[in-house]
């Protein structure tokens, strides 16, 4: 289960950066009057994008979680997925015996994917910079 919900985030994941990547090399910066303004919208959008592509992977963790009965009854699971995908940690809620290995896999996949978005933001400044000349 914890393998099928990690193939179906990294799906999600590579649908997004791959519209977040053909958005950014069709962004024109024909306008380079305002370099601040044009680099503040491009990273913003890009991060928000990004940042909602992880609250939807975390729901899809959750539901995973609901599917298996793997947390503890009343355990809210988009908190329980927020804090294992954050690799946050807190502890307060843990998965039922049977799913132990259910909070580990959802922080690896999260740490990977936080890393991607990571890579990606970075990669899409560096574009923008460049576009800009203002390395």
């Amino acid at each position: 289960m914890g393998g099928g919900v990690s193939v179906i985030n990294i799906a999600i994941h590579a649908l997004v950066m791959t519209m977040v990547v053909w958005v950014a090399r069709a962004v024109s910066t024909e306008n380079k009057s305002h370099p601040a303004v044009f680099l503040m919208a491009v990273m913003a959008s890009t991060v928000s994008v990004l940042m909602a592509a992880h609250v939807v992977e975390v729901f899809v963790w959750a539901l995973g979680y609901f599917l298996v009965a793997a947390a503890p009854p009343g355990a809210s699971l988009v908190y329980f997925a927020f804090v294992n995908y954050t690799t946050l940690g807190y502890g307060d809620v843990v998965p039922i015996e049977r799913w132990h290995l259910f909070g580990p896999m959802t922080a690896l996949n999260g740490v990977l994917l936080i890393g991607w978005s990571t890579a990606v933001i970075f990669e899409v400044l560096r574009r923008a910079l460049e576009r800009l000349d203002l390395r």
